[in-house]
């Protein structure tokens, strides 16, 4: 196991000296880059791209490719220095698969797009599609009534923010 910091500093770079690793298995469209420069202008730049002593990208291929798109000359790397072939082959399927491998707290997610969604935030910058978000956010205990229902259907109750506990009467 390593205890040492592979890339102790970061340091700017420009965008045309770093390398692409040759044998990337990873693959990015160009609407997933449209959507990485997207978060990129609402953000701000957030994670250093890592390359080897040589200058070849060994994590961040596609925020190299959203910063082409959105014309920076200088990007933030770190260089992981001292390790060996296997290990940067290695490192750049690892760091794909790792995140891919995650999941999600359903109940959490919805909670936390509602809240994001209260303040009028762009939604699509979070890279879910529409469908998926829709899905996401909606309530898992919800069945939908009968048609001799429609008349308490139509009756509306008061709603309470969850934020300033403010009830109101839906439109």
């Amino acid at each position: 196991m390593s205890t040492t910091w592979p890339a102790r500093e970061i340091t700017l770079r420009k965008v045309d000296e770093l390398v692409p690793y040759a044998r990337n298995s990873r693959t990015h469209t160009a609407e997933q880059i449209a959507q990485v420069a997207a978060s990129m202008r609402e953000w701000g730049w957030t994670i250093p791209v890592l390359v080897d002593e040589a200058g070849t990208i060994l994590a961040g291929h596609c925020r190299i490719a959203a910063a082409r798109l959105l014309g920076f000359s200088e990007v933030p790397t770190m260089t992981a220095d001292g390790w060996s072939d296997a290990q940067k082959q290695a490192y750049v399927i690892a760091d794909n698969k790792l995140a891919l491998n995650a999941g999600w707290d359903a109940d959490l997610l919805r909670i936390e797009l509602g809240s994001i969604a209260t303040h009028e935030f762009d939604l699509t910058l979070l890279g879910f599609e529409e469908a998926d978000l829709s899905l996401a956010m909606a309530d898992p205990h919800f069945e939908p009534g009968e048609m001799g229902e429609q008349a308490r259907l139509d009756q509306k109750a008061l709603v309470t923010c969850p934020d300033c506990g403010h009830q109101f009467e839906p439109a």
